[in-house]
Parts: C-alpha cells; sequence; structure tokens
C-alpha cells in the first residue's frame, strides 16, 4: 500500500439515518490533488486488527483542499462502517492512503449516462463537478430508498434539473434498464456504481444490446464476507497464517506483516491478485477469468475453500 496521510476530521453530517458523510483535512502540509472517480483508504483500527476500507472522494476534484466522503452503515458490519458511523468525530485523526482512481470519466465520450444505485452517487459527486466544469453533456440515473439511502437527492435535484432522473423505491419507482440503455445516441458512455445486482443488471443489458466492453465502467466497493476460518502457508518464506472467519485473507497477511499491493480491496481492480501452488480456493472476485484461477487468487475477497491449507506464492 502506498504512503498513508494523517487527517484530521474537520465536519461530520448525517445526511440519512444510515449515510454520514465525513470532512477531511491535512493534519500537517497539503492534501495531494485528485481526479474524478477517485478513492482512498481508511484506516480503522478496531482493537488488536486494522481494517482499510476505501471510499470515493465525493468533492470537486479542482479543490483539493479537504477530501470528502460518504459512509453508509452497513447491516452486517465488519466494524468498519459501524466504527465511522460511531466512533469518529469532529477532531479526531484518522489515517488514509493516497488518492488512485480506478473509475476516471473516458476522454473521447461524446455523451455520459451516469447509473448510481444508493451509496453509489458517492463517485458521480465529483464527475458531475467536473462534467459541469466542462460543459459535457451528461445525465444522471440515481435509485435510492427514500428517506434512508437517497443522500444528496435535494441537492442533485437543484443542481441538475431535467439531468437528474430520480427512482425511489419506497415509492415504487424503478429503473428500466433496457429502456436506458436502448435509445442512447453513438458515443455515449455508461457509468455504474452501487450494488452488485445492478452492476450484473446493466452489464447484462448492455451486452444484449450490443454495448462494446469499453463502453460501459463500474465500480463496486464491498466489504470482503465472512467464511470458514482456514490456514494458509508461503511458500518463500515457510510461514503460516490462520485466517480467521471474520478476516479476509488479504487482511490477515498484513496482519502478519506481509505486504501486498492493493487498491480497491473489493475484487474488481485486480491489484492484488496472487500466485497460489496448492489448495482449493472460493473465488469471489469480479476480476479473473476461469483460466487465470488456475493459479491466481484475489486475496481482498478469495478465500481457501477447504481443511487442507492453501500454499501461496509468497
Amino acid at each position: 500500500m502506498s504512503a498513508l496521510m494523517d487527517v484530521r476530521v474537520c465536519a461530520v453530517r448525517q445526511l440519512t439515518p444510515v449515510v454520514r458523510e465525513f470532512t477531511f483535512e491535512a493534519a500537517e502540509g497539503q492534501l495531494p490533488g485528485f481526479s474524478s472517480g477517485s478513492h482512498v483508504q481508511v484506516l480503522m483500527p478496531l482493537g488488536e486488527r486494522t481494517l482499510r476500507n476505501a471510499y470515493s472522494l465525493l468533492g470537486d476534484p479542482a479543490d483539493s483542499t479537504r477530501y470528502r466522503i460518504a459512509v453508509r452503515l452497513q447491516d452486517a458490519s465488519r466494524g468498519g462502517s459501524r466504527y465511522m458511523h460511531e466512533r469518529v468525530a469532529v477532531g479526531d485523526r484518522l489515517q488514509l492512503s493516497r488518492p488512485h482512481n480506478l473509475f476516471p470519466l473516458h476522454s473521447q465520450a461524446r455523451h455520459h449516462v451516469l447509473v448510481a444505485g444508493g451509496i453509489g452517487i458517492t463517485p458521480f459527486m465529483a464527475y458531475i463537478a467536473e462534467l459541469q466544469a466542462r460543459g459535457a453533456s451528461f445525465e444522471l440515473h440515481y435509485a435510492f430508498r427514500g428517506r434512508l439511502t437517497d443522500a444528496y437527492v435535494d441537492e442533485l435535484a437543484e443542481r441538475l434539473g431535467d439531468r437528474l432522473h430520480a427512482y425511489d423505491s419506497s415509492a415504487g419507482q424503478r429503473l428500466d434498464l433496457a429502456a436506458l440503455l436502448a435509445g442512447q445516441p453513438l458515443g455515449t458512455h455508461l457509468y455504474a456504481c452501487g450494488p452488485q445486482r445492478l452492476l450484473d443488471g446493466l452489464r447484462e443489458q448492455a451486452r444484449a444490446l450490443g454495448w462494446p466492453d469499453g463502453r460501459v465502467h463500474w465500480e463496486a466497493f464491498a466489504a470482503p464476507e465472512p467464511g470458514l476460518a482456514f490456514r494458509v502457508e508461503l511458500a518463500r518464506s515457510g510461514q503460516r497464517i490462520e485466517v480467521p472467519a471474520d478476516l479476509s485473507l488479504l487482511e490477515a497477511l498484513e496482519a502478519a506483516g506481509v505486504e501486498v499491493p492493493n487498491l480497491c480491496r473489493g475484487g474488481v481492480c485486480g491489484q492484488c491478485a496472487t500466485r497460489y501452488l496448492a489448495g482449493a480456493v472460493e473465488h469471489r472476485d469480479h476480476y479473473l477469468d476461469e483460466a487465470q484461477r488456475a493459479d491466481s487468487l484475489m486475496p481482498c475477497v478469495s478465500r481457501g475453500g477447504c481443511a487442507s491449507a492453501l500454499l501461496l506464492d509468497l
């Protein structure tokens, strides 16, 4: 992981019962600039372990004096979102990674269609600031549950006017993916962020309508799901590591002092892909194809799949 930055929490806003916004400023010096679509990892000390969750930067990229993120309180939180909601207050100091961008705007797109589900609105807040500054052609489709996951809907309605298409599931409103994609002009690029079912539905519909893969962009940050505890052996060092049920393989490696390059920590970017030499693997990523999975895994989300130890090429 890249060098960490010390920041101070300078503002906290409760946007909905489950969405809280945090604003950070540099504890010393200045924050580095970022581009729309960038994210940072937030380090959260939880007893003997440290969680690192990735969150999109939702401020205007033209102003990097402060960073803003929004965190949804997850029903099945492993502790990260609960830590942010219940323990982080104005004046606290935290550590962040430097910004990385796995979800940039496409420079050649003639029209941009943004599709957000719930907390997936966050990367598009920075997108919108950049697209408006450019005078670019775009539209936003925002699906949410009213008074629960509708953070920023009022602000966006005021900023965007008829460029905003809002779908409140609590009012029975549904986003028609087929209709949305079927009528787009040549040169349109699609960007989606939100629950996995939304991303899967959009990609399936885009393929069915003949959209080239290069015009469909998506991002998902998901905490690794728990599973059975398992053992790992490192072939080069001989080190043996126990991975608890509620800890990811990547987190267990980091806790043992083994650094693995990573960015998204959600199984989508490929940065942490690691060779394994023996053992069964429960693959949970959205990056590796079947051929690659024969000898590689993504430790941020994948787990050992049987009682025997998983042997990694580390």
